[in-house]
């Protein structure tokens, strides 16, 4: 096939068990970038917090444009149970494959933090002690996953090649604007509190991030849907 004939990615189309992996594989890639980039910051800022978040972000924004521009012409790059939700919601996803979708996104979590782990000499199985807790980090996690959502379903709608960039810079962002250095992803959280470092998250302080996260998408849903709708032309 010449260069001329070669499929654009979003006419590819691929199985579902290629979308599972994908899914997963992205996933435990981006945990082992979160965990990894945490351990390093903290091992190397020398007891500066500022500074090891610092490292954290900016090697985390990163690897999501990357990690989003290759998976996502597979499997629309979701990493992230709040955003199968957003796209079962707007039934862009089958019920059945979104399920599908969050376990593996689940399993690479837990594989991504264990990676990390064995890169940097840690023990394998960990818990998290870092609570995180309280009215302010619930009311971060809304809004971080709220935003993440609307740059998702805003730049599908309007400049969707622009969308890893978007996302990666978001995140960034987002790490330092909300109280709780935005998790917006219920995967990252569950696998986070298997990690006692930098980045990790006491399981009690779990169900509550969840939650937030959860109405955090749901609302980005529903405003945006309407928000994007085109009115018909008179």
């Amino acid at each position: 096939m010449s260069r001329s004939e070669a499929p654009s990615p979003q006419s590819l189309t691929f199985s579902l068990i290629r979308q599972l992996v994908a899914e997963g594989l992205g996933t435990a890639l981006l945990l082992a970038v979160v965990i990894g980039s945490g351990i390093m910051g903290d091992r190397l800022s020398a007891g500066n917090v500022a500074l090891a978040l610092l490292g954290n972000t900016l090697s985390t924004g990163a690897a999501l444009v990357v990690l989003i521009t290759i998976f996502g012409p597979v499997s629309g790059a979701h990493f992230n149970p709040a955003v199968t939700l957003a796209f079962l919601l707007k039934k862009e996803i089958r019920p059945t494959a979104a399920v599908l979708f969050v376990l593996a996104q689940g399993v690479g979590a837990v594989a991504g933090v264990f990676a990390a782990h064995a890169m940097f000499g840690e023990a394998i199985l960990q818990v998290s002690g870092k609570l995180r807790d309280g009215p302010s980090q619930m009311v971060s996690e809304v809004i971080a996953t709220f935003g993440l959502l609307a740059t998702i379903l805003g730049c599908i709608r309007f400049s969707a090649g622009f969308t890893p960039v978007a996302v990666g810079l978001y995140i960034t962002s987002a790490y330092w604007f909300t109280a709780s250095t935005s998790f917006a992803n219920p995967a990252v959280t569950l696998a986070r509190s298997l990690s006692d470092t930098f980045a990790g998250i006491a399981p009690v302080s779990v169900p509550a991030f969840i939650v937030a996260q959860i109405a955090g998408a749901v609302m980005a849903v529903g405003l945006f849907e309407w928000l994007l709708k085109e009115e018909p032309t008179p």
